[in-house]
């Protein structure tokens, strides 16, 4: 039975890595419970653990006595001498080996289940630091369940990861069986094993990806400043380069977009703009913006806001389809970000026209209160801006107003 004993212990610590100086104490600890319960918490024993034997041997340590008044650390002196091939003493030690079987089946069962219970606590233990020292790092397993609530478990080494629906790239389908990369986001204590939480939404998924294919990040030449994502549509990196000779956006897309292919592909074509990093908060505000062009910035540090001018076109360009692009960029850059539109100001022909060749369309009354106002030319109605159009808005009373009569006399430019 010690043999047994010795022997699964010694596999666990070839299989599962349980260090084998705590698989000792743990014996040790076990076996020191049997003694005491059977002789007394004040007996005195030693247990030995050979590993390399696959022996264990439990000693009893009691004192020579004339008379016996505690037979579980007392023997008296004739018996011990029957019993030993030297020569004892009065006061002298006499160390007796134990039969494991003398315990009684009821105690080496009990004693079998204690024994049992310390190994998955340390294997849980061990199994939790793992993966607590790994955390955010990439792993890779095969899926083995889809639970019905979509909740993915994954097989990886002895433990099993999982990928809540929360942490998954809501447009990918994953099948059982399929081999699945992620980042550990998390590793929680249990009651039966460590709960591994994996994830593929997470930003440090991609920015593993980028140290995985670009071997400048993960050697440190160019550094990632900050990653924002919408899983499986958008995200944006920044980047910095630590050596001037080497162009961080260049290096991460790679020749011929090879090393930005690769992620985009594990992402399940997951859009991602790679900018160039700045302190200088102006200029990283309006590269997070790109694709749209900005006009005007303003920024205030303190607050964390910042105050972009676009076009039309541009400002739609900005905010991207569901304000994602802003959304990104705000996340990316720390700022919140406003968007003033700007109407693009009306190429006006060489030629103006005169307030009073629109005097019909107008009516008369309309005509007299523009004309009264100091307006001369179409021209200056349809480019007016700030306290201008806001003058001409209270001359006619209205905004519409304004409005209906710069779209005539834009269509009259449009029909010369």
């Amino acid at each position: 039975m010690n043999y047994e004993i010795v022997e699964s212990f010694s596999q666990m610590v070839k299989e599962k890595g349980i260090d084998r100086d705590q698989l000792i104490a743990i014996i040790e600890e076990i076996f020191g419970g049997m003694v005491k319960k059977k002789y007394g918490t004040e007996a005195n024993f030693d247990v030995v653990v050979n590993m390399d034997k696959g022996d264990i041997e439990i000693y009893l340590i009691r004192t020579v006595v004339e008379t016996v008044e505690d037979s579980n650390t007392q023997i008296e002196i004739t018996d011990a001498a029957s019993k030993s091939d030297e020569p004892l003493e009065v006061g002298d030690e006499f160390v007796e080996v134990i039969d494991l079987q003398s315990f009684g089946r009821r105690l080496i069962i009990q004693s079998k289940q204690n024994l049992n219970q310390k190994i998955k606590e340390l294997e849980r233990d061990i199994i939790f630091e793992e993966y607590s020292e790994n955390a955010n790092e990439i792993v890779v397993g095969e899926i083995y369940q889809i639970k019905a609530n979509k909740d993915i478990l994954v097989n990886h080494n002895r433990c099993e990861l999982l990928l809540p629906r929360s942490e998954q790239i809501q447009k990918e389908k994953y099948k059982k069986g399929d081999t699945l990369r992620a980042v550990i986001k998390e590793v929680r204590k249990s009651a039966t094993s460590p709960m591994v939480i994996i994830s593929r939404s997470d930003p440090q998924f991609l920015k593993k990806l980028f140290e995985i294919e670009i071997p400048e990040i993960y050697d440190g030449i160019i550094e990632i400043k900050g990653v924002a994502r919408e899983p499986g549509e958008r995200a944006k990196v920044a980047v910095e380069s630590h050596d001037d000779r080497i162009d961080a956006v260049g290096a991460c897309v790679g020749m011929k977009g090879v090393r930005i292919h690769a992620i985009v592909r594990e992402l399940n074509n997951e859009n991602i703009d790679i900018i160039n990093f700045t302190e200088e908060p102006e200029t990283y505000v309006v590269r997070a913006l790109a694709p749209g062009k900005v006009t005007k910035v303003e920024i205030d540090r303190q607050e964390r806001t910042a105050k972009v001018w676009a076009d039309e076109e541009q400002a739609s360009l900005i905010i991207g389809k569901n304000g994602q692009n802003i959304k990104l960029a705000t996340q990316l850059t720390g700022y919140e970000i406003d968007v003033i539109r700007e109407e693009k100001k009306f190429e006006i022909p060489e030629d103006d026209i005169d307030i009073v060749e629109f005097k019909d369309e107008l009516g008369e009354e309309e005509y007299l209160k523009i004309s009264e106002a100091g307006f001369k030319s179409a021209s200056e109605i349809i480019n007016a801006r700030g306290k201008k159009r806001e003058f001409l808005i209270e001359v006619l009373g209205s905004k519409s107003e304004l409005n209906a009569i710069v779209e005539i006399m834009k269509k009259e430019f449009e029909d010369e």
